[in-house]
Parts: C-alpha cells; structure tokens; sequence
C-alpha cells in the first residue's frame, strides 16, 4: 500500500509547473519550434480549407489542389493585414475576424509554450516571444517573395514587418496571462491605473457591442435588399455570405463609429450623424443595411456611448475614496478606449481599388477624441456623484493638519539642533537667575550689617553667666521699676 502511494502521488508542490528546469536543451528546441511552426502551419491550414471550399461550390470553377495551395499564401497574408496588390489595383481593405483569430491562436500557442518551459517572469519567456515573432515574419517574407510574378501581390517589406508585429503583440498578451505583466510595467502601475485599464476594456466592448446592436437593427431592417444581392446559385450566396463573415468585425468599427458621432465613408458614399451623402456602394450583403437618405432621429442613438461612459463611471465609483482620483481612473479608462478606436478604425478601413468605393475609411483622429469625451464626461460625472465623499474637516482640524504636515516636513538634524540650542539658552537663563540671586542676598546683608556672618554670631553670643537683658531694656512700651530708678 506504501508503495502505490509512492508511485501515484505527485512529489511537486501544487501549482508547480511542469517542465521547466528539469527539461533537456533539446526538449526545449522542441516546444519553441512548435511554438513558432504552430500558428503558421494551422492559420494556412485553415486559410487554403476556406479558399478549397470556395472553389468547391463556385461554379464553372475547375477546382486546383496546387492553385488552393498557392492562393493560401497571398491568402494568409491577408489574414494578418498585409496590404495586397490585384492586377496593379490595392486591396487594403481586408477582413479583421481572420486577423483576430490568427492573433488568439498566437497568443495561446505561446502561453502553452511559456507553462511548458516552466518560466515564471515575463524576461524567462523572451526567448518564445522572439522565436514565434521571427518565424511569422520570415513566413512572410517567403509569401511575399515566391508570389512576385503572380496576379496577388505584395510588398516583402509589409509582408516581414506587419506578420512581425502581430506576432509580437499575440506574444506580449500570451506571455502575460501565463506569467503576468513585466516588473518594468508593473512597478509603475498603481491599483487605481489597473482599474481604469479593466474599465476602459469594458467600455470599449460596450461600445462595440452598441455597434454590433444597431448593425444587426439595419440588417434586419433591410433585410428585403440584403436578400435581393444573393443569387440563386448556392456557390455564388455561399461566397458572399462568407464574405460577408468575414467582415463582420469591419461593419461593427464602422457602425460603431456612426453611433458615436463621426460616421465611415465608401468611395463617395458617407454616412454620420448629422450628415449624409449617397453614392453607390457594393453589392455585398455586409452593406445591406446602409440607408439611403439621413433620418431625423439619428441623433438618439448618442444616447448609447453615453450610457456606456455612465456605466464605465459606475464601474468605478469605489475605486476611490477621494473623487479626482476616480475621475483620473475614469480618464484612463477613456484613454484606453481612445486607442482601441484608433487601432481598430486603422485595421477596417483601405484602399479598395481603384474605382467608386474607393477608400472605405473610419475618421480614425476625430472618432477616438469623441470616444474619449463620450467616456471621460458622463464617467466622471457618474463616478463623482456615485462615490464617496469625505466630510469637509473644520477649520481647527485644517490648521492642526497644516502644523502637523508642517512638523514632518522638518529634517531631523534641524530639529535636533534647534533643541540643543533650546536646551543651552534654559541652562544660561538658570545661571543669570542665580548670580542674580546672590547679588541680591549680598546687598541684603550689607544693607543689616551682616556682611560676616561668623562675626555677627560672635558678637551676639552672650558670655557665660551673663543675663540677657538687652530685649527688654530696648523695649520703649515697657517702663522700668521703682527698683531699677
């Protein structure tokens, strides 16, 4: 029985991480080359499974497993948004759900790696970050390089840097939910700049799903001219509706942009708030739901972002006790939305040949300075009502603060110091009292004639046998005897 608890209880402590140290060098070339083979092999995978089915159900398509093979490459460039060329015509404006799975599939290959090395700080697991980082640019640049020649294009440069850079930032995110943030980073975060960070991330995902809820409003509305684009050939409405999938996250930036003032443009086409100006659009089901006139009520939907920057201040009215710094929590929560605007409007908007709908842009400057003010006005109004607030201290109460504040701001040795001098002025005033005093009994017995007082007790002393009768004989209230006469 002893022996089968031996064997079957594990001598680690709980939560140790296996691996780690105990691996051999090569175990550990073997987990980095997974983790930088990984992504890569799954994402053109996935990319040439898509691009198969496609050319599938298209019709009067000749299905080529070689040219499936070949297409996945310019195909997984697009995946991580590396601008391509068509014929000499610019394809900027590529589908963000493939770039954000690519980026989710990063980030857990390379906290799977990072637990299975054993690292426990974010410096320990540099060495993942920058195997999966290299080999998605290096991937990229082999695309960018075998594809020079074909009718898909792309700059090598774009293609070594973009994949590069995401890859970096999937491996940032990834190392840090395995080990945490760096000490660099967390040093000189404070709790209070922590709860914005986690407010500003709710927020952002308020208002994208505001977006997304007014997107599916319009799509539902219109769903007579959604349904008109597709085709009665199943291959034909199966690509567009996987176009359309595929950039779904595009129409939500887009839309979110439109709710919280700014609005998006296609070609000539643009839609905002408080303007509009028609033009023709493509016929894809993902802009089915684009109006054609401007509506009076439009204006309502700002109650959206507005509710979202109150529900971001609720989120922080006990971060503080004291109210500025709730409003500082919630301006970093505002901030962090600002730049999840910027990065997202930059990513679903481009170059969309050379024809009418060409640009497909988001005001990316103008629609992250009004989603910071839709956060920070009502979030610091919520925040600063909703919280707690100190009673005002009474005056006395200020003052002895002050003087206490006062008291620690002065350095020891001065005090020090000060109560020696203190001390030694107390000892000369004792010494002058004394002198004093002296004088004074000085003058006093010079004054009685007891100058000496060993001499005066001398001569007062009677001799033996002698009667003291000088008392009474000095005595002018008392009249001699008859006898004494």
């Amino acid at each position: 029985m002893r022996i089968m608890e031996v064997l079957t209880d594990d001598p680690r402590p709980p939560g140790d991480v296996v691996g780690g140290a105990g691996l051999s060098r090569a175990a550990r070339v073997r987990v980095l080359l997974a983790a930088a083979l990984g992504p890569l092999v799954t994402g053109y995978a996935a990319v040439a499974t898509v691009l198969a089915l496609v050319a599938l159900t298209a019709e009067r398509t000749v299905f080529s497993a070689t040219g499936v093979l070949l297409a996945a490459g310019p195909g997984w460039l697009a995946t991580l948004q590396v601008r391509l060329g068509l014929g000499g015509h610019p394809l900027g404006v590529l589908p963000l759900l493939p770039t954000l799975g690519a980026f989710a599939l990063a980030a857990r290959t390379v906290s799977g790696a990072t637990q299975r090395l054993g690292c426990r700080a974010f410096r320990e697991a540099l060495p993942v970050l920058g195997t999966v980082s290299a080999a998605h640019a290096v991937f990229g640049l082999v695309i960018a390089v075998a594809a020079q020649g074909s009718p898909v294009t792309a700059n090598p440069l774009a293609a070594f840097v973009v994949p590069g850079l995401l890859a970096v930032a999937a491996s940032v995110a990834g190392i840090t939910w395995s080990c945490g943030l760096p000490d660099v980073v967390a040093e000189r975060l404070d709790p209070l700049a922590v709860r914005g960070l986690r407010a500003g991330a709710l927020g952002l995902a308020v208002l994208l799903a505001c977006g997304a809820a007014v997107f599916t409003v319009a799509t539902a509305v219109s769903w007579a001219t959604v349904s008109d684009i597709y085709e009665p050939a199943f291959g034909t409405s199966f690509g567009l509706f996987l176009l359309s999938v595929l950039y779904l996250p595009n129409a939500v930036t887009a839309t979110l942009s439109f709710v919280t003032g700014p609005g998006f443009s296609v070609g000539s086409v643009n839609v905002g708030m408080f303007g509009y100006r028609g033009g023709p659009v493509p016929g894809v089901p993902v802009l089915g739901g684009l109006p054609d006139h401007h509506a009076a009520w439009w204006p309502a939907l700002l109650v959206l972002p507005a509710a979202a920057g109150a529900l971001v201040g609720w989120s922080l009215r006990k971060a503080d006790a004291d109210p500025a710094q709730r409003i500082r929590a919630v301006a970093v929560a505002g901030a962090v939305v600002a730049l999840g605007c910027v990065v997202l409007g930059t990513l679903s908007g481009g170059r969309l040949g050379d024809g009418p709908f060409d640009p497909v842009s988001v005001p990316v400057g103008v629609a992250s300075v009004v989603a910071f003010c839709w956060i920070v006005i009502p979030g610091s109004f919520v925040a600063f009502f909703a919280g707690e607030h100190e009673p005002p201290a009474p005056p006395e109460a200020l003052e002895d603060n002050q003087a206490f504040e006062d008291a620690e701001e002065v350095d020891a040795e001065e005090a020090s110091e000060a109560v020696e001098e203190l001390e030694a002025s107390e000892e000369d005033e004792e010494a002058e009292a004394s002198d004093e005093d002296a004088e004074f009994e000085a003058e006093a017995d010079a004054e009685l004639g007891l100058e000496d007082p060993e001499l005066s007790r001398e001569s007062s002393a009677p001799e033996p046998g002698e009667a003291v009768t000088g008392g009474t004989e000095t005595c002018g209230d008392v009249e001699p005897d008859e006898a004494d006469r």
